[in-house]
């Protein structure tokens, strides 16, 4: 099968990448790209570990192809802190231990940032609601809801 050539804007850099036309964004990004921070949980669209957003839209990347990549913007975990300054939801999931084993953790963050992005003032009921595709067995999710609601708050007291 003949490779494909994509050219796409990834964390806001260009990026091209040769893929089989079956290969999913999940699988270029964490083979040929190297951005391993998406994770591999499912396959199938249900735990949201591979999380990214595609031209500001939340998606699974192992439900995108990769050739649907060619000439969009995405962002993935990899994006979100600015050099060695953590964006402030990854701050907050570490003060709040809202993170155990690390495999959901880069999807819920990445998820976060688009609902606050979307709703600077969300309720706990929205911020369980956009964070419900993606699935944590291990902390529960009341130290990251309360992560993510902290940061809303914060973020909007700094905008001040």
């Amino acid at each position: 099968m003949a490779k494909t050539h994509v050219s796409t804007t990834i964390n806001g850099d260009p990026r091209e990448f040769l893929c089989d036309p079956a290969d999913s964004l999940l699988d270029v990004l964490r083979g040929p790209l190297g951005l391993t921070g998406a994770k591999e949980g499912c396959g199938s669209g249900d735990c949201g570990a591979c999380s990214v957003t595609l031209d500001g839209r939340l998606v699974c990347a192992c439900l995108v192809l990769a050739v649907e990549a060619e000439g969009h913007e995405i962002q993935t975990i990899e994006g979100m802190a600015t050099g060695d300054h953590l964006h402030p939801l990854q701050q907050k999931f570490l003060e709040m231990a809202a993170l155990q084993c690390g495999i959901c953790t880069p999807g819920v963050l990445v998820a976060a940032k688009s609902l606050l992005e979307r709703n600077p003032d969300p309720s706990e009921t929205e911020v369980r609601y956009w964070l419900a595709g993606n699935l944590c067995r291990c902390t529960g999710y009341d130290k990251i809801v309360r992560a993510v609601m902290e940061t809303a708050a914060d973020m909007r007291e700094a905008a001040r």
